[in-house]
């Protein structure tokens, strides 16, 4: 879980040295919970626009967050391991090697083979397709609309049943390869420009925003549904590496996806009954 908040794939990865089987389909199936550094720019620019009376208040709000996050991965276990890996807990054994000095050759060459090089490879090999999608959808137009604004348009009744918008959630979908995209992604739909556009300024930030309708219960669903969707494209390869199931790949998807419909529709729900809609 640690390690997934860094990079969930790498989290993955190190769920080999989990004996059991059961538990490291447990854990890895789990660790797309933790935010990654991927998701955390977004995560901080609305803790810091939308509920942030100060600098305190934005740091409390985000530590309540990855807290969240841990609880999340915390039920999800408890509910995997209650359901369909049901099973007979194992004991925890740690067995001390013998102390040897360390080969730094060794050393360094297994960290950037193993744990460098071939994550970033699985990530470029989606992320270059990724990019010409993304430029093909904001820039093809039909009836003077791009195609972009148009499946917006399509997914807004979903998005808004879950407190959310169609630009919202479409930018989750094409942030597939990489969770960086997400914020660009929504400043490219709400700006309708043909290329990705990130904004540093939280006050132009805050201000498109409620120009294109947020209010607080719009970005407490956001955050929400940045901790709990499905995994980047390098974490679900990685995780069909370790396991060699499309099955169990699909179930990462599937969990934390439908955790994350779940608890957006009751905050949403939430939000309407206080009147913060």
């Amino acid at each position: 879980m640690c390690m997934g908040f860094g990079c969930n794939a790498c989290g993955v990865t190190g769920c080999r040295i989990i004996d059991s089987p059961r538990e490291r389909l447990i854990a890895m199936l789990t660790n797309s919970f933790a935010p990654c550094n991927g998701r955390f720019p977004l995560l901080i620019f609305l803790c810091s626009v939308f509920f942030a009376g100060s600098a305190v208040g934005g740091s409390l709000l985000l530590t309540a967050v990855i807290a969240g996050s841990v609880v999340l991965t915390l039920a999800a276990s408890r509910l995997l391991s209650a359901t369909i890996l049901k099973g007979v807990p194992s004991s925890f054994t740690l067995e001390l090697p013998p102390y040897r000095a360390p080969q730094l050759g060794k050393v360094i060459v297994r960290s950037v083979f193993d744990r460098t090089l071939f994550v970033l490879g699985r990530a470029v090999a989606v992320a270059a397709p990724a990019g010409l999608l993304i430029w093909l959808l904001a820039n093809i137009t039909v009836g003077d609309t791009s195609v972009f604004q148009h499946l917006a348009a399509f997914l807004d009744p979903l998005g808004r049943l879950i407190g959310l918008d169609g630009v919202i959630l479409l930018a989750f979908i094409l942030g597939f390869p990489a969770n960086e995209l997400v914020m660009p992604l929504i400043v490219m739909g709400y700006l309708a420009t043909g290329t990705l556009t990130d904004i540093t300024s939280l006050q132009s930030f805050h201000a498109l925003l409620l120009a294109n309708g947020w209010t607080v219960s719009t970005a407490l669903c956001t955050l929400v549904f940045t901790v709990a969707h499905w995994p980047c494209s390098t974490t679900c390869l990685t995780i069909w590496k370790e396991s060699r199931s499309a099955k169990w790949t699909l179930a990462s998807i599937a969990l934390p996806t439908l955790f994350g419909f779940v608890l957006c529709f009751a905050v949403s729900a939430v939000c309407r009954l206080c009147g913060l809609t």
